[in-house]
């Protein structure tokens, strides 16, 4: 294979809670034919629940030297930590984590020469200047959202849970669970210090809890995942204005099947955006859909089992042809091969994960 089908992500990272057992980052080679993972080396308690990560590659594009990856350490007092990833194997830590300035932060990106993270205890969203060395800067900016939903439980105030640049590379979206809304920044028209500008609002029905968001390949279409009503919503998306506007709802599970309480985590698309899968946590199970061609609709085509119990977070390899749930509270990360014509993702293997949380390739 060559880079362009995923020969180069031979190194998958596993975020995970620390404070629930896990051992902080884990790198394990991949083997990209099988999907085999073999653990490789453990962050500890280096960074408090480094329950989020993402890869910035090197100079010479993905796989190659230079690197860094990031994470979150999801804590009352939250923050980022940047890592070094000149020898792949063991991450190293560049200084202390850094202050976000806000609660909880459970999601990040990096766009526009900053590191933007989402902080779903505070409701807000921050961002870092990244400094060209890959070390984050000192201070964070801040920008707070409002607002609430109906289920007061979880909808008291704004949550913010995902934060995610749009295809263009003009947009930022932040996806809010507290105010059933994606929040829209524009990173060309930054503020003062260069983080993303507030520029509108996007409402969704009340009570689905937004939680992640992905685009289509065409660039066109986004899917966002509701957490409180195990739905997923087909949005249309403009970027030459920045508009978001919801089309329609499909369910993660069938009606028939649903437990009584089911949270899904995380919506991925096929790189040919043919089919499309969500984390079902609850049901434990990875739904598969049938996308239309056109990006604008898709009909949930069945269920398999996660290989665990609470997956958290769902991963497509670069090469498309394997799928990693992130089985939390059964503490593994099982994969999965995926069946071309139907898009079904067959088990192939697992790996001991304690409180496993995310999973990212590089």
């Amino acid at each position: 294979m060559s880079g362009a089908d995923g020969q180069w992500a031979d190194r998958a990272y596993i975020g995970s809670f620390t404070s629930a057992g896990g051992r902080g980052v884990t790198t394990a080679a991949l083997d990209p034919g099988s999907g085999a993972l073999t653990a490789l080396h453990h962050t500890e308690t280096l960074v408090p629940d480094p329950s989020y990560l993402v890869v910035a590659h090197g100079p010479g594009g993905p796989g190659s030297p230079g690197g860094h990856l990031y994470a979150v350490s999801e804590r009352d007092t939250g923050g980022a930590a940047a890592f070094s990833l000149a020898d792949r194997d063991r991450p190293a830590l560049l200084g202390e984590p850094t202050p976000v300035r806000g609660a909880g932060p459970t999601h990040l990106t990096v766009a526009a020469g900053h590191l933007v993270t989402a902080n779903y205890g505070s409701g807000s969203i921050s961002a870092l200047p990244v400094r060209a060395d890959g070390t984050l800067g000192s201070r964070a900016s801040v920008h707070q959202h409002t607002g609430g939903g109906p289920e007061t439980q979880r909808q008291e105030g704004p949550h913010a849970h995902a934060v995610v640049p749009d295809p263009s590379g003009r947009w930022l979206l932040a996806v809010d669970l507290g105010t059933d809304s994606v929040w829209i920044y524009d990173l060309r028209e930054a503020c003062p210090e260069g983080e993303p500008l507030p520029y509108a609002e996007a409402p969704l029905r009340p009570g689905t809890g937004p939680r992640h968001l992905v685009f289509h390949p065409d660039g066109t279409h986004a899917y966002i995942v509701g957490e409180l009503d195990s739905s997923v919503t087909v949005c249309s998306w403009d970027a030459a204005t920045g508009t978001l506007e919801a089309l329609h709802e499909t369910a993660t599970v069938p009606g028939s099947a649903a437990p009584e309480r089911n949270y899904p985590s995380e919506f991925v698309v096929s790189r040919d955006g043919r089919f499309a899968w969500a984390a079902n946590r609850g049901h434990d199970s990875v739904s598969v859909f049938d996308m239309a061609a056109s990006g604008d609709s898709m009909e949930l085509a069945g269920t398999v089992p996660c290989g665990g119990h609470w997956p958290r977070d769902l991963a497509l390899h670069p090469s498309g042809r394997l799928l990693y749930a992130a089985n939390e509270r059964s503490g593994d990360v099982t994969w999965f091969d995926i069946d071309p014509a139907t898009g079904t993702p067959h088990r192939a293997g697992s790996i001991a994960a304690p409180a496993a949380s995310c999973v990212v390739f590089g």
